[in-house]
This record gives C-alpha cells, sequence and structure tokens, in this order.
C-alpha cells in the first residue's frame, strides 16, 4: 500500500467514517453471515476516498461534519456495492483486492453477491433514516441514485462496449471513466455541499471539483496498473493490458496521460478557489491523489 500518508485532519475523518459505520452496521442485527461478509468489503482497509470527499466538501461549505455522516456511509456502501460485484467471476474475476482475498473468495460467491445487494440497501437507508430534513434526505437520495446509475452505465460501456461509433478512443474512453469512476466522486462532492445546505453556486462548484479529481484519479489509476507491482498496488496489475481495455497510457502514452493528470489538477483547484483558505483541505487532497501510489 501507500507509503504517503492522508493529512491527520483527513485521518481523524475516515477513523470517524468508520466508527459511524460500525455502529450502524450494529444496529441492524442482520443475520451473522451477512453482517460478516458486509463488514469484510466496507470497513476493508482503504482510501475511504468517497467518504472523504463527502466531509470535506460539506466542511468546505460551512456545514458539521457530524451532519453529512450518514452520506459519507451512503457513498462507501454503493463503492463497496461495486467492488464486490465488479470482482466476481463473471465480471474481472479478481482474487485481490486491498490486500486481502476477494469477498468471493474469502466467503463464497453466493455471499458476496447477496452482500454486494445488501449494501446497496444499506446505502439508502443510511440516507432515510438521517435526521437531515426531508427535502435534503430527497435530494441526497437523488443525487446517490443518480450517481450510482452513471457508474453502472459506465462499467456496461467498459465491459460490453455499445459507444458510438464514430468518436475517438480518447472520447469513449472518458465517456466511460466519467460515469464508472466519475460520477461517484462528482456525487461525494456534491452531496457533501447538500450536507450543508449550500446554495447552487457552491454546489456548482463542488460538482466541478469532483469532475476534475474523479477524471484525474482514474488516469492515475490506469497509470498504477502499469507501473506498480500487485503487492504494492494491493490488487492484481496489469490486467487491463492483457485483457485489451482502453486506457489512458494506452491510448495517450505514459507521458501525456501525466499531462491530463496535471491538467485536471488545475482544474480541481480552481474550481474550488472563491472558497479561498476553507476549500485547502480540498486542494490538499487533490495535490495527494496525483502522486498516490495505491
Amino acid at each position: 500500500m501507500s507509503d504517503l500518508r492522508l493529512p491527520a485532519e483527513s485521518a481523524a475523518i475516515i477513523e470517524r467514517v468508520d466508527q459511524f459505520m460500525d455502529e450502524r452496521l450494529a444496529a441492524e442485527s442482520l443475520p451473522e453471515s451477512l453482517d460478516d461478509a458486509i463488514r469484510y468489503a466496507l470497513l476493508a482497509p482503504g482510501k475511504r476516498l468517497r467518504p472523504l470527499l463527502v466531509a470535506l466538501s460539506c466542511q468546505t461549505c460551512a456545514g458539521a461534519i457530524e451532519d453529512a455522516l450518514p452520506a459519507c456511509m451512503a457513498l462507501e456502501c454503493i463503492h463497496a456495492f461495486s467492488l464486490v460485484h465488479d470482482d466476481l467471476p463473471s465480471m474481472d474475476d479478481d482474487d485481490l483486492r486491498r490486500g486481502r482475498p476477494t469477498l468471493h473468495i474469502a466467503r463464497g460467491e453466493a455471499m458476496a453477491i447477496l452482500a454486494g445487494d445488501a449494501l446497496m440497501s444499506l446505502a439508502f437507508r443510511a440516507l432515510s433514516t438521517a435526521s437531515a430534513p426531508a427535502d435534503r434526505q430527497a435530494a441526497l437520495v437523488g443525487e446517490l441514485s443518480r450517481g450510482a446509475m452513471a457508474m453502472i452505465e459506465g462499467q456496461v460501456y467498459d465491459t460490453f462496449g455499445g459507444l458510438d461509433r464514430e468518436l475517438s478512443d480518447q472520447e469513449r474512453l472518458e465517456l466511460i471513466h466519467r460515469n464508472k469512476t466519475g460520477a461517484l466522486i462528482r456525487a461525494a462532492c456534491r452531496m457533501g455541499a447538500i450536507c450543508a445546505d449550500a446554495g447552487d453556486d457552491r454546489i456548482g462548484a463542488m460538482s466541478r471539483y469532483g469532475e476534475a479529481i474523479g477524471l484525474m484519479f482514474q488516469v492515475v489509476d490506469d497509470l498504477l496498473d502499469v507501473e506498480q507491482s500487485t503487492e504494492r498496488a494491493g490488487k492484481r496489475t496489469g490486467k487491463d493490458q492483457l485483457a485489451g481495455k482502453l486506457t489512458y497510457p494506452s491510448v495517450l502514452g505514459v507521458e501525456k496521460a501525466r499531462a491530463v493528470i496535471d491538467e485536471q489538477l488545475e482544474v480541481a483547484k480552481a474550481s474550488i478557489a472563491e472558497f479561498g483558505p476553507a476549500g485547502g483541505s480540498l486542494a490538499d487532497l487533490a495535490d495527494f491523489l496525483t502522486v498516490r501510489t495505491a
């Protein structure tokens, strides 16, 4: 895993999110085997990027992080569900995730499918049982459902194709990943702003920031798949190339892919410039994501 460290503030937020998710799972009284499988997927060591973005976006918009915790859990549940199902033999057929056996290897394929289903349900349950006003709950549910659906659409394009043949390889690649990876990251930033009861202008700024780092995140991921070892990345690397998938290094080359990262970092920072010092944590996180090694 990465030798780099997130700022202490971010590490404390991640710890609080994990505590909240642990408490909420305990309150569900699920069958022991299902609870075990969900915890294995949801609470596995990881970056917690999406809940961290919710919390920091809320804080940047002058909101309280505690008010954003249900949304943090909702995003991480959707992300975990997508990883569990993506790793299945019928999909990417991966046996390693976050440095551990994937859920279907550790607990069986049937339980992995059921745990993934449950994680999606838990995401919306976390939002619907929060103490936020009804209109804010509805806005959060809308953002999460749009992000989740776009993520699935991107996965379909990546797995089955179906994109306009007149698009260039780069245009296809960007369309896939603005959905498959970027949609949930954008949703996380928007949901954080909504948790802070921000206005449309601030939600728009968070959208632009989320879109930029979402694309940047995927380009970095593609480079890691080429340049990092399985042990360091915590997941199998080199699989995209073997599968013949479109990636930024394969389409643009390594140097031009790095240029896209630099370009999107500038866009991300410009998007939150209006927040002044309050946007510092998001700017620092963007910098961190460009140099992560896992």
